[in-house]
């Protein structure tokens, strides 16, 4: 089965065809470094990484690339506003710069406890205002964009197919529209390419019209040609880029380069907290740290990958819970096996119905995840795999070398792919101790809710010099290895 995805913009699956054969370019849009890393992210970071993995495990060649917009993404998402790192840097006192790299290395950090392999590389917005500034003047001269007092738009009517990718056509927006025409613009569904600093913005630059800094769309169109070309094969993000964010790429690029700027469009739906839309001031906000204090990176993870990419995601502690029990049968399956690989026993007759079972669940598996990621339906199989494998061991009919195989395909795609399935924790190098770890754990809290504190101590302090350490942090308890 060949590989088919959800194209946001014709809104139909379509086979995937790459514009290279056996190479494929992804660029997703990556988070503007103001705040901390959420539960929004882990979503749509998590869904991109399962595709990449799944595409190289495919046999094709990836270049990953996810901007970091450091510069230019305001407060409205828009054209109004202060620029939000700006902003942030004001309440916290500090230079802007400051909280770009605080909040990117905790970016970088979070994905990292959560299992992510990083792109091929990222791209930061401020080290590509030269390319950008390129692209606006191209577009000035192609009358695709106009100067006003210093900064720089783009004219919606030169592009007759805006709004094609969110189904905004241009003529339903005018016979809509409510809003005022700012006073430095022709028209107000033209979207800022460059604005002009106004007196004490700090993130600025000389251009040839004046000091200022460059619009949130244009860098996205910027880097993802710079570095994947012309047509690119596949761009995501989240549900609530596609418009006016992708939109506006989509004009910009295709204005500059006269060939359509994406083949596939793909967006991850949002993600709701007992059913409300996730927000800061709604008090129901999520940080990834907030999720890896309480929860396993595999329990989180598997949550988001329990639901289709294109499904809203609703996070309640019951819901991320019952993805973690649903993970403790593929931990101990992999505790059972690798027992058994270690007895080296003997060849079964059961041997050759294990190896087909095993060729089965990874060609469904596949099939799951070529059909628009369907990564529900593979942890499924996953699962299925599990009920089938328990009943060979149960009755002793599995030998270590078919054990060694079953194994191999919990590790490729319940481990490498899907990130699932935790990799084995040894002490000593002989014994998977995770699911002893989750016993201890809960009889430490009993021993804490019954008032034994020395008995909590000394489990603590003893596991300490076994070189494990139990962290009481204001979220839960968890442990990890020194």
């Amino acid at each position: 089965m060949a590989l088919t995805i959800y194209n946001s913009l014709t809104r139909q699956k379509e086979e995937f065809k790459p514009v290279e054969p056996g190479n494929v370019g992804i660029y997703v849009c990556g988070p503007t470094v103001y705040g901390p890393p959420h539960l929004g992210h882990a979503k749509s970071y998590i869904t991109f990484d399962v595709l990449v993995k799944h595409l190289r495990n495919s046999g094709l060649k990836v270049r990953y690339v996810q901007n970091i917009t450091d510069v230019g993404h305001l407060t409205d998402d828009a054209d109004a506003g202060e620029d939000k790192i700006q902003r942030q840097a004001r309440i916290d006192q500090v230079h802007p710069w400051e909280i770009v790299d605080k909040w990117t290395r905790q970016y970088m950090n979070d994905m990292e406890q959560l299992r992510l392999a990083h792109p091929n590389f990222y791209v930061r917005a401020s080290q590509h205002i030269g390319e950008q500034i390129e692209a606006v003047q191209k577009l000035i001269e192609t009358g695709h964009a106009y100067v006003v007092d210093g900064s720089v738009y783009y004219d919606v009517e030169s592009f007759p197919e805006y709004g094609k990718l969110s189904g905004r056509r241009l003529e339903e927006q005018k016979e809509g529209v409510r809003v005022e025409t700012r006073g430095d613009k022709r028209n107000p569904r033209d979207f800022a390419l460059w604005k002009k600093a106004e007196p004490g913005h700090i993130l600025k630059w000389n251009s040839p019209w004046g000091e200022g800094y460059p619009g949130w769309h244009i860098e996205c169109s910027v880097m993802a040609n710079k570095y994947l070309g012309a047509t690119i094969d596949i761009h995501g993000g989240g549900l609530e880029n596609k418009f006016p964010h992708h939109e506006c790429e989509i004009a910009q690029s295709e204005a500059l380069n006269c060939t359509r700027f994406c083949n596939y469009w793909m967006h991850n739906n949002m993600v709701t907290v007992d059913g409300v839309k996730m927000g800061k001031s709604l008090g129901n906000f999520r940080t990834c740290q907030d999720l890896l204090a309480k929860h396993s990176p595999e329990a989180i993870r598997a949550f988001v990958l329990t639901t289709h990419y294109r499904s809203p995601s609703n996070y309640t502690e019951e819901a991320i819970d019952a993805a973690a029990a649903g993970l403790t049968r593929l931990s101990q399956l992999q505790t059972a096996l690798l027992e058994t690989v270690e007895k080296n026993l003997p060849a079964q007759a059961t041997d050759a119905e294990i190896e087909a079972l095993c060729r089965e669940v990874a060609a469904k598996i596949n099939e799951r995840l070529d059909d628009d990621l369907d990564t529900p339906g593979a942890i499924a199989t996953l699962y299925g795999l599990v009920t089938e494998i328990n009943r060979f061991i149960g009755a002793g009919s599995i030998s270590s070398v078919a054990a060694s195989k079953v194994l191999s395909v919990v590790k490729l795609y319940g481990s490498d792919i899907l990130g699932i399935v935790p990799e084995p924790c040894r002490a000593g190098g002989d014994l998977d101790i995770a699911p002893i770890m989750d016993i201890i754990v809960e009889l430490r809290k009993e021993m804490k809710s019954a008032k034994k504190y020395d008995v909590a101590d000394a489990i603590r302090d003893r596991l300490k010099a076994g070189g494990i350490l139990i962290e009481d942090t204001k979220d839960g308890m968890r442990w990890r290895k020194a």
